[in-house]
């Protein structure tokens, strides 16, 4: 994979449907970056197989990020990260029984080896997720680390000096 990739490309993948009011918030983010991605549902469990051919294929396919929503169990950060070289980050899903804490749990605990960058639980973590992907690529990617640096000082300049 050439990191010199002058359009990098983020794959944004979820376990299922029901994912996607979290996921979308990465969207957003990517699009104000203006950077490209593609979004898909490929489940560890239920779709094993799909989720084999695109771990797989993600260089080839001209990926540089990952980013993988996941509840529950939350095995797809790492079952991606396992398959494939580029870096992948965990977005960990609330979940209704125990608020997201057994995806974070799952994400973050990693076996040495296998690394994923994990995020917050929810939509913060889905937009943090986004600006890191984004920071991987401002690493060798200057429209993206302009970008990147625009988004920062917008969100330094919305920060009020004194309440009202």
């Amino acid at each position: 994979m050439s990191y010199k990739n002058k359009r990098p490309k983020v794959a944004i993948v979820m376990g299922s449907q029901s994912d996607y009011s979290t996921m979308k918030i990465c969207e957003k983010v990517l699009k104000i970056l203006k950077i490209k991605y593609e979004t898909k549902i490929v489940s560890a469990h239920r779709t094993p197989k799909r989720m084999y051919e695109f771990a797989t294929a993600t260089e080839k396919n001209g990926f540089s990020v990952i980013i993988a929503g996941a509840g529950g169990s939350a095995h797809l950060p790492g079952m991606i990260a396992s398959l494939t070289k580029i870096p992948v980050i965990g977005v960990p899903i609330e979940s209704k029984k125990l608020k997201g804490i057994d995806s974070l749990l799952s994400i973050v605990q990693m076996p040495k080896g296998i690394p994923v960058g994990t995020v917050a639980i929810g939509k913060d973590g889905a937009i943090n997720a986004g600006l890191f992907a984004a920071s991987i690529i401002s690493i060798s990617n200057k429209t993206i680390r302009k970008n990147l640096s625009a988004w920062r000082n917008k969100q330094t300049n919305s920060v009020k000096k004194k309440p009202n």
